[in-house]
């Protein structure tokens, strides 16, 4: 399977970017929700082909990849992002992540957050993936 990146709008105002992937509808309302009242601004894509054909990243921001996608893989779709350019950071979302897709993520220097998302673990790992946006 090919995929490119086209085009994704570009974060509006000065609120910052979370460019949700996650293709289970009950967690990606919740965390636009619990992001929203956090002043994050997020954008939900149910799978990486709706993300790759939506247009270009915002420089700034950060990527909630679920690792189990239809088609692609959350850490495939971080490969293609990273060969198209894009050096956002990264988490990783998953339940029960085995030992090598741990190491694959540590060696993609994605931080997992284990569903199901009970404590503010992704928030927390998100917001901290912000302020090293935020000192490049």
């Amino acid at each position: 399977m090919h995929l490119r990146v086209t085009g994704l709008p570009v974060s509006s105002g000065s609120r910052p970017a979370v460019i949700l992937v996650d293709d289970d509808p009950a967690v990606a309302h919740a965390v636009q929700f619990s992001f929203d009242l956090e002043g994050l601004d997020v954008r939900k894509f149910r799978d990486a082909e709706s993300l790759l054909a939506s247009g270009p990243l915002p420089d700034k921001g950060c990527l909630v990849l679920d690792y189990h996608l239809p088609g692609v893989d959350g850490l495939d779709l971080l490969e293609r992002l990273r060969a198209n350019g894009v050096r956002m950071p990264a988490v990783l979302i998953t339940t029960n992540p085995r030992p090598h897709l741990r190491a694959r993520a540590a060696t993609a220097g994605v931080p997992i957050i284990e569903k199901p998302l009970l404590t503010d673990g992704l928030l927390s790992a998100v917001r901290s993936a912000l302020s090293h946006n935020d000192q490049s």
